[in-house]
């Protein structure tokens, strides 16, 4: 049988493992902003308005929602459209006043505030939606909620910084892309483009 001190090993790796996914995300959004112009880091790239800053906006909010307000634990950030703090998609990008500087250095305080969170409670610990019924949520449910988030977001930051100028890759280091050169990666588009239209019973010779 697991004793005490077996099942509280248990609960630290159990939360060890949840808090490396969401950091592995979290580094995502903040080099993917590196070398780009002011323009460019708030550029919609999207039809829906998508864009790195608001992005980053976007998971301070939730991170500041999830492991501060939920625990009692409040820290200043943008609000949550989604929760009525703020008006439709307010969190979704940056304003002209708001500076990249601001929106980075305000990530960095929210996420360590969360880290806190994380390392002061236990995962069973239970906090409270606000408003409404008050659904209670466990830590541990925040942290799986909050990683399936952050990692959401953090594709759609991958896809937008390649639409940008290229730029392609999970992490800084190890990049996780296969091996090629520019007129490797045009064959293989090529490739993928006539298997789609040969599915489509299109024409799949190569496009002109």
């Amino acid at each position: 049988m697991t004793g005490p001190d077996g099942k509280a090993r248990q609960e630290a790796d159990r939360k060890r493992d949840l808090h490396v996914y969401l950091q592995d995300a979290r580094d995502v959004f903040l080099w993917k902003l590196e070398g780009l112009s002011e323009y460019d880091v708030r550029r919609p790239m999207t039809a829906t308005g998508t864009n790195l800053l608001g992005l980053v906006k976007h998971v301070t909010g939730a991170e500041a929602f999830y492991f501060g307000e939920v625990f009692g634990r409040p820290v200043d950030a943008p609000g949550l459209w989604i929760a009525g703090d703020a008006e439709p998609n307010a969190d979704l990008w940056a304003t002209a006043d708001e500076t990249r500087e601001e929106t980075i250095a305000a990530y960095r305080r929210v996420r360590a505030h969360s880290d806190a969170t994380i390392d002061a409670l236990d995962l069973d610990a239970t906090g409270r939606l606000p408003g409404g019924e008050g659904t209670e949520l466990t830590l541990h449910r925040v942290l799986v909620h909050m990683v399936a988030e952050t990692q959401r977001h953090a594709g759609h930051a991958d896809v937008v910084r390649e639409l940008i100028d290229g730029a392609t890759g999970q992490r800084q280091t190890g990049r996780n892309m296969a091996p090629g050169d520019a007129a490797w990666w045009a064959r293989y588009r090529e490739r993928v483009e006539r298997a789609a239209r040969g599915a489509a019973g299109a024409d799949p010779s190569p496009i002109p």
